[in-house]
């Protein structure tokens, strides 16, 4: 995408350029941040038509950050069922805030800011209470210990400059979420099977998060 102009004068992206360019977000960042993906156009077709209007980007970020502590009371309180259903859902709206915001035009410095946050959290606190509890601390350690290394380089690296996640940082994140999501199943159906696929993709995770401090540092 060109830094200058863009051939869109009026409408959401319009705006959304205007925007994000008051960020500093230009010509390869921002063509990355704004690309909408297949999944974005399949959510589009398929999830998104479901929400109502009035729900935006930051609202299903908002939502993340509330649904936390009740995915971990459901699991301290032995709700396993419960909490992860919940946990899924919590996990499927991270994609679900980003395909609206991309293919909407409605990304904001706020969204950008938060949606990892959420995210980490989300991972790092379900991963605490039951991460350690089945596969071992040493794990949790790492998965823990890589995002904070990872954001520690991201502050001191692009202080005062907004960075777009990279594609190896959102696989990690699926990775994470599934394997999480794996060690809870293992909590309801108790198949060591299920526990042997999650520690196995909770390892990859760790592999692709450090791979991101690769690309964090090649930015």
């Amino acid at each position: 995408m060109d830094e200058g102009q863009p051939t869109f004068s009026s409408g959401p992206q319009a705006l959304q350029w205007k925007r994000l360019r008051r960020l500093n977000l230009v010509g390869a960042r921002l063509e990355y941040l704004t690309r909408v993906t297949l999944f974005d156009r399949f959510f589009a077709a398929t999830l998104l038509r479901l929400l109502p209007r009035f729900i935006s980007p930051n609202r299903i970020t908002i939502f993340r950050f509330i649904s936390i502590p009740f995915i971990l009371f459901l699991l301290l309180s032995g709700y396993n069922l419960a909490g992860t259903i919940l946990f899924v859902i919590s996990a499927l709206s991270d994609a679900l805030d980003g395909a609206l915001a991309r293919t909407k035009h409605r990304i904001t410095k706020w969204g950008i800011v938060a949606d990892p946050i959420a995210d980490k959290l989300l991972i790092g606190s379900v991963a605490l209470l039951v991460v350690g509890k089945e596969l071992g601390w040493p794990l949790v350690a790492a998965l823990v210990a890589i995002e904070l290394i990872l954001a520690g380089s991201a502050y001191f690296r692009y202080r005062g400059k907004l960075m777009p996640a990279k594609t190896v940082g959102k696989i990690k994140m699926t990775l994470q979420c599934v394997g999480v999501g794996f060690v809870l199943l293992y909590g309801i159906i108790p198949d060591p099977l299920i526990l042997i696929l999650g520690a196995y993709i909770l390892y990859a995770a760790v592999l692709f998060g450090l791979l991101s401090l690769f690309v964090y540092r090649s930015v």
